[in-house]
């Protein structure tokens, strides 16, 4: 193996030169790609809908291998980077908590491929992507959009809105719940799939006649 070829991936301590960098950086977009890939296989989004977030994954594991190689074993470097990107604040609500896992995919790969551990990757990239796709189905469907109702206190959500629900969705998935006005009101926010055939409208209509229903919203959190 050529001594240049042997440096890039010969772990931290390695002299960075401009072909050790290179093959490095190719590794981590490499890897970033592969974990693109399986987050669009087992979240069962659109392409456009997962387009940002897939983006996102390609240039993360990139970025965090740059960063893995100025930090190379210099702690002072380290302490300093933390300090730097503690001022990065990000304020996008995440969905869905495997988006959160998907992130620190990402960071590991981008780290292993920044510090020349090619080892890692070839193992641990497929090995946790074919976890992610096993695992596929556990989530919100594919086509799935949040759905937000506010009822009275005294109403029972189980018995007065299944009816509506029955009719016009194919899935629903309770996400969250809590109280509104002041602890006058229960706030539900449903992960729901239109069937076929069904509208947005015909369903908040059928959804508003509903007793205790105080508002219904669709697409909304």
């Amino acid at each position: 193996m050529p001594e240049w070829l042997q440096g890039a991936f010969q772990g931290g301590g390695a002299k960075l030169t401009v072909g050790v960098v290179t093959l490095r950086l190719l590794l981590a977009v490499a890897a970033g790609l592969v974990i693109a890939v399986f987050y669009r296989k087992s979240v069962g989004r659109s392409a456009a809908a997962a387009a940002p977030f897939s983006t996102a994954l390609i240039l993360l594991a990139p970025l965090v291998g740059m960063t893995a190689m100025v930090i190379d074993d210099n702690v002072a470097r380290a302490f300093s980077l933390v300090g730097a990107l503690a001022i990065v604040r990000f304020r996008t609500d995440v969905e869905d908590t495997r988006d959160t896992a998907f992130v620190i995919f990402s960071v590991v790969a981008g780290m292993a491929a920044g510090v020349g551990n090619w080892i890692l990757c070839a193992v641990g990239i497929p090995l946790v992507g074919i976890v992610s796709l096993l695992r596929a189905g556990s989530g919100p469907a594919a086509d799935s959009v949040p759905l937000v109702v506010r009822l009275g206190l005294g109403t029972d959500p189980k018995a007065e809105l299944e009816p509506a629900m029955a009719k016009h969705l194919g899935a629903v998935r309770l996400r969250r719940a809590a109280t509104a006005r002041q602890g006058a009101a229960m706030e539900l926010t449903y992960d729901v799939a239109l069937r076929a055939g069904s509208d947005a409208v015909a369903l908040l209509r059928d959804l508003n006649a509903v007793k205790g229903v105080q508002h219904a919203e669709l697409g909304a959190a």
